[in-house]
C-alpha cells in the first residue's frame, strides 16, 4: 500500500504543479491591475509606486519566485480590492462551497442507491424504463441551463425561492443544490443500476433467495453490498467535479463560495486572490483523487496490483 500510495502522489503532482504555473502565467495575461486600481489621471510616478508596492514592475520569473516563495511559507499576499490577507479570505470562503458540494454529493448517492436498485430489482419494467429516461436527461443537462431555467421559473416566475444569497432559511439551498445535485444524480442512478443487476444474478444472492431471504435484504443486504465498490469510485470522481464545478453555480447564485471568488478575483485582476483560491482547489482536489485511489485500492486489491512500477 505505502508504494501504491507513493506512485499515486507522484502522479497526481505533476499536474499540480502544472495547474500552479499556468494559472500564474494566465492571470498576467488579463491586464495590468495598474490600469484597474487607479484613475485614468494618475501620474507616472503615481503609477510606478503602485507597481512598485505590489511587485508587479518586477519581471515574470521573479514574480513567480517571490509568489513560490511566500507561498511555501504559507504567505499569499494582500487582496488589491480589499486589503486582506488572500489565504484568509480564500479559506472563508471555501467551507461554504464544501458545504454545499458535500450536501449535494449525499443527497444524490442516497437517491441514486434508492432508484437504481428500485431499477435493477425489475429490469425492464416500467420503473426501470422511467429510471432511465429520468437519470439520462438529468446527466445530459448542463448545470448553468438548468440553473438560468430554475432562476426565472421559481424564482422570477413563481416567487417560491429565492435566487442569490444565503441569508434566509433552508429555501435558500434549493436551487444551487439541485442544479449541482442534477448530474450526479442521473449518473450515478445509471451506475447503481448497472452494478445491481450483475449482483442480483449472481450465485450468492439466488442462495439467498432459495434461503427465503425478502426483497429488501436481497437488494440492500447482499448484492448492493458486494457492487459497491464502483459506485463508491464514480461518486468520488463526481464530487472533485462538484469543487471544481461549482463556479458556475455559485456566480449564479451568488453563493460566496471558492467559486465566485475566483470570478470575482478574474474581473478584478486580484492575483493574489486569485492564486490563492486556485491553488487550495488544486490541493482539494489532489487530496480527493488520492482518497478515491485509497479507498479503491483498499476495497480491491486488484487495483495496487495494476499499478505499474
Amino acid at each position: 500500500m505505502t508504494s501504491f500510495l507513493r506512485k499515486r502522489v507522484i502522479s497526481s503532482a505533476i499536474p499540480l504543479v502544472f495547474v500552479v504555473l499556468g494559472v500564474f502565467c494566465l492571470a498576467r495575461l488579463t491586464g495590468n491591475p495598474v490600469d484597474l486600481y487607479l484613475p485614468l489621471s494618475a501620474t507616472p510616478q503615481q503609477r510606478a509606486e503602485f507597481s512598485a508596492a505590489h511587485g508587479f514592475d518586477d519581471s515574470i520569473p521573479v514574480q513567480l519566485w517571490d509568489y513560490l516563495t511566500n507561498a511555501a511559507r504559507l504567505d499569499f499576499g494582500t487582496s488589491l480590492r480589499t486589503g486582506e490577507s488572500a489565504g484568509s479570505m480564500v479559506l472563508t470562503a471555501f467551507p461554504v462551497t464544501l458545504q454545499l458540494a458535500g450536501m449535494t454529493m449525499l443527497l444524490a448517492i442516497l437517491g441514486a442507491l434508492l432508484v437504481g436498485s428500485l431499477a435493477a430489482y425489475r429490469p425492464n419494467s416500467l420503473i426501470d424504463r422511467i429510471a432511465g429516461l429520468l437519470s439520462m436527461t438529468a446527466a445530459s443537462i448542463p448545470d448553468f441551463w438548468f440553473a438560468i431555467v430554475g432562476v426565472l421559473v421559481f424564482g422570477v416566475g413563481l416567487d417560491w425561492l429565492p435566487t442569490s444569497g444565503t441569508l434566509g432559511g433552508p429555501e435558500i439551498w434549493v436551487l444551487p443544490i439541485a442544479t449541482l445535485l442534477i448530474r450526479p444524480f442521473g449518473v450515478l442512478v445509471q451506475v447503481v443500476r448497472g452494478s445491481m443487476v450483475g449482483a442480483l444474478s449472481a450465485p450468492y444472492v439466488k442462495v439467498a433467495r432459495s434461503k427465503g431471504a425478502g426483497p429488501q435484504r436481497v437488494v440492500f443486504g447482499h448484492a448492493l453490498r458486494n457492487s459497491i465498490t464502483p459506485v463508491l469510485t464514480v461518486a468520488g470522481d463526481l464530487t472533485v467535479g462538484l469543487v471544481n464545478g461549482a463556479v458556475v453555480v455559485e456566480t449564479i447564485f451568488g453563493w460566496p463560495g471558492i467559486g465566485k471568488l475566483m470570478i470575482d478575483s478574474i474581473l478584478q485582476r486580484d492575483f493574489a486572490v486569485l492564486q490563492a483560491a486556485v491553488l487550495l482547489t488544486a490541493v482539494t482536489i489532489f487530496a480527493l483523487n488520492i482518497l478515491v485511489d485509497v479507498c479503491h485500492a483498499l476495497i480491491d486489491p486488484r487495483v495496487r496490483q495494476a499499478v505499474p512500477a
